[in-house]
């Protein structure tokens, strides 16, 4: 029975080790004052090191210039093997690279872009192929005059389903903040979509709705509804409050007053005994 062998880490030459100068001379592809402190030297082999330089270039922040050297057995001259910029751990990195598919978000198409889509999307099924939606067999099965591709089924539940949470299905904060009895569905202004997705979708036709000219969830809902009506009761007459208007009283004096108020052929009451 063999023992396996453990790798042990390569001893640091110290020729090549201490070629720090001419590692950092052979960092020709910026000025010298963007080759910082020496960092350190690793051992990547036997009589191969790697020298770390900071990098002082705007906008790399935690990178660091690496210069491979090495040396041939007995001999004291070093030789470059190549020069690079690598990040640290800590490095300030460019996002990941996305195609172009998966970077576009929607509002990106603007006047007089073109978005080519791929001939292979799953969304989309030839035309002549049989569907399960009757209202796309109606329009896409007259040869020659129905639409080269069509919303396959796992296209129309992606839509139904980016429609449904976004801000046109229930969860949204106007349908939230909505009565409860006011739901799309319900609506004299809600047209609803044709085929599959007529049971759960369909346009707002109100000019003064958020939503106007948009699909809709069914259950979607806010304030604009056609049944949202305002009552407004009758106050009884008896029950309104009095109110007095005092810009219009009229001072008098309390003889006048009493004058005015004494009823025809009373007599005036006798002046109080002693009066003088």
């Amino acid at each position: 029975m063999t023992r396996p062998v453990s790798a042990r880490a390569a001893r640091l030459d110290q020729v090549c080790a201490a070629a720090v100068e001419v590692a950092r001379d052979a960092i020709t592809e910026v000025e010298p004052s963007d080759v910082g402190d020496h960092l350190q030297a690793v051992a990547e082999a036997e009589r191969l090191v790697t020298h770390y330089f900071e990098c002082r270039l705007s906008g790399y922040r935690g990178w660091r210039w690496a210069v491979t050297v090495t040396r041939v057995p007995r001999s004291r001259n070093v030789t470059i093997c190549e020069t690079v910029l690598l990040p640290s751990p800590d490095a300030l990195l460019a996002p990941g690279w996305l195609p172009w598919q998966e970077r576009l978000k929607p509002g990106d198409l603007g006047p007089g872009d073109l978005l080519p889509t791929s001939p292979d999307d799953e969304r989309l099924a030839p035309g002549y192929v049989l569907s399960d939606d009757p209202a796309v067999e109606e329009t896409a099965w007259e040869l020659g005059l129905g639409r080269p591709r069509v919303l396959s089924r796992e296209g129309r539940a992606e839509a139904a389903q980016r429609w449904y949470d976004g801000d046109h299905g229930p969860a949204a904060s106007i349908s939230m903040a909505a009565p409860a009895a006011a739901r799309c569905g319900t609506c004299g202004f809600y047209l609803p979509l044709a085929g599959s997705l007529r049971q759960s979708f369909g346009a707002c036709g109100n000019f003064y709705a958020p939503d106007d000219g948009r699909v809709v969830s069914a259950d979607h809902g806010c304030g604009a509804h056609s049944e949202t009506l305002i009552e407004t009761s009758d106050t009884p007459v008896g029950e309104l409050p009095t109110v007095y208007d005092d810009s219009a009283v009229e001072a008098v004096s309390v003889s006048e007053a009493v004058s005015a108020n004494r009823a025809p052929g009373s007599v005036e009451p006798a002046e109080p005994y002693g009066h003088p």
